[in-house]
């Protein structure tokens, strides 16, 4: 079995950093799409981001010239990482939670979740979603995972971590569970309906630094590995990266949106 370490599921605390620093933004294309299926204009429209982690994502909706945009997060760390990320752009940040995001009833045309519906007890956030969108906008839940197929290195080095744990389990690499059935549970869903899948790639250069980080604000394979076992596969990674002047990354965003009926 995985062996546990003193991190826990979901606990992004002693992340944060790292989790600002080295993790990339979402597929532009992705943006496009979100905002095209919008009733107006962004301009016209309120955005919030639950989930918000350091602000990757909501400062890309800020970038698409949203009304209002704000940024709902739990963990204190992440929080503060975020505002001071977001300095220079007009994202409002409060605590809150997938369950309870402490957002006002029908205050939003777009709720998204970035690499953070998975978190969130399936239920209870479609309630309190279905509560803070107005009729006609959209819920997205979206993921960002690697697209490792598309290189060789890549796959190398991620089949690293079934050999060091043949039972390890992805609980947020957008390829999970989750994402397995959350078409056809929207689609079920009484308060949302026009469930639509989106797509998008985007390649990015990396120094090899900035890869290892990118590994180091991962949470569920730390958890599972342990902490022995995480700086195991770390080693690997950098070892596996030796003499490499770059490392040619493709992500793929994943993202699935749902309408808020007419109650």
């Amino acid at each position: 079995m995985p062996t546990t370490s003193p991190l826990n599921h979901g606990d992004f605390t002693d992340l944060a950093h790292d989790y600002s620093r080295y993790r990339e933004g979402y597929a532009p294309a992705v943006l496009d799409a979100v905002t095209g299926l919008l009733p107006r204009l962004p301009a016209e429209c309120d955005a919030a981001d639950v989930g918000a982690g350091t602000g990757i994502w909501t400062r890309m909706l800020a970038s698409a010239g949203f009304r209002s945009v704000t940024a709902v997060e739990p963990n204190d760390a992440m929080r503060a990482t975020g505002i001071d990320d977001s300095a220079a752009t007009p994202i409002a940040w409060r605590h809150g939670t997938g369950e309870h995001t402490t957002l006002p009833d029908r205050s939003a045309d777009l709720l998204t979740m970035a690499s953070s519906f998975h978190w969130v007890d399936f239920e209870h956030g479609m309630a309190e979603f279905a509560r803070v969108v107005r009729p006609g906008g959209w819920f997205v839940a979206l993921w960002n995972p690697r697209d490792i197929e598309a290189s060789p290195l890549l796959s190398d080095i991620e089949a690293e971590l079934a050999r060091i744990e043949p039972k390890l389990e992805r609980v947020s690499s957008g390829r999970s569970g989750t994402t397995r059935t959350l078409t056809e549970r929207l689609s079920a869903h009484p308060s949302f309906d026009h469930v639509i899948y989106l797509e998008g790639r985007h390649t990015v250069r990396q120094s090899p630094q900035h890869y290892v980080g990118a590994w180091r604000s991962v949470n569920d394979v730390r958890v599972q590995l342990g902490e022995a076992g995480f700086s195991r596969f770390l080693d690997y990674v950098t070892d596996r990266l030796d003499g490499v002047d770059a490392v040619e990354t493709t992500y793929l965003t994943r993202a699935w949106a749902a309408r808020r009926v007419a109650p």
